[in-house]
């Protein structure tokens, strides 16, 4: 185990990027968080430790060229980068608003190519680099009412074989996560819309939507992709690279 990288998670003030920071920290890392909301992403930092929150707007290519260059003045490097910010919405395609639309693929990627793109160069510099997307079960299957996502969690997958093929004589592997139901507050706050949109309960939603097609029928834990993450960032991890992991309790 090499310890104190330096790892970029985005979108780790809650949720699964929070559970991947903390994987990190744990195994001796040292975590920029980066989020849109500087509170969270600084008191989510204090409470793991071995981290630093900045405010990052993923979408904006100048918050994300002058957070990356900040991490590299007051660290040196950028080890490994985790590409987990995410938004939903959902809606029937005839009526997703279009503002929703760009939002969600702006958010999951265009942040995704403008994390990917500022901190190539410094792994290139050092002959060796991890970047992980955190991409979905949706970036392969999809799901009613949740077009933007779906687009934008396929668009990562291919973004990610791209990136691996450009990068791959250099030292850096890139690869997507692919994660399944995650017991998380977007999915919480995913069943109410759902449960309306199908007219049904939100018990009926959630076996429908997210745990009909699950062989496990759980929910998975966050902990769980941040395990996922930090074996992909390790020195075992050294020849996979392109690659879409599922995550998914089987499906």
């Amino acid at each position: 185990m090499v310890q104190n990288r330096t790892v970029i998670v985005t979108g780790a003030a809650q949720g699964i990027g929070y559970a991947i920071a903390e994987s990190f920290i744990n195994n001796g890392d040292f975590v920029a968080i980066f989020d849109l909301n500087e509170e969270a992403a600084k008191s989510g930092a204090e409470r793991l430790g071995n981290a630093k929150g900045y405010k990052v707007n993923v979408a904006d290519e100048e918050s994300v060229k002058i957070a990356i260059g900040q991490v590299i003045a007051e660290r040196g490097t950028v080890d490994v980068l985790v590409n987990n910010a995410g938004v939903q919405h959902i809606s029937p395609i005839e009526d997703f608003p279009v503002e929703k639309w760009d939002l969600l693929i702006d958010v999951m990627l265009k942040g995704t190519f403008l994390t990917t793109k500022y901190v190539i160069p410094t792994m290139k510099k050092q002959n060796k680099g991890r970047i992980i997307n955190i991409s979905s079960a949706h970036g392969r299957m999809p799901d009613a009412y949740k077009s933007a996502y779906c687009a934008a969690k396929y668009g990562q997958v291919g973004f990610t074989q791209v990136t691996a093929l450009e990068t791959a004589k250099f030292g850096i592997t890139c690869n997507a996560i692919m994660p399944g139901p995650v017991r998380t507050e977007l999915i919480e706050k995913q069943l109410p819309k759902l449960a309306e949109q199908d007219g049904t309960t939100v018990e009926e939603a959630l076996n429908h939507h997210i745990l009909g097609k699950q062989w496990m029928k759980r929910l998975l834990e966050p902990s769980e992709i941040g395990a996922t993450a930090v074996f992909l960032a390790s020195d075992g991890a050294a020849a996979i690279t392109g690659e879409g992991i599922g995550v998914t309790g089987g499906s």
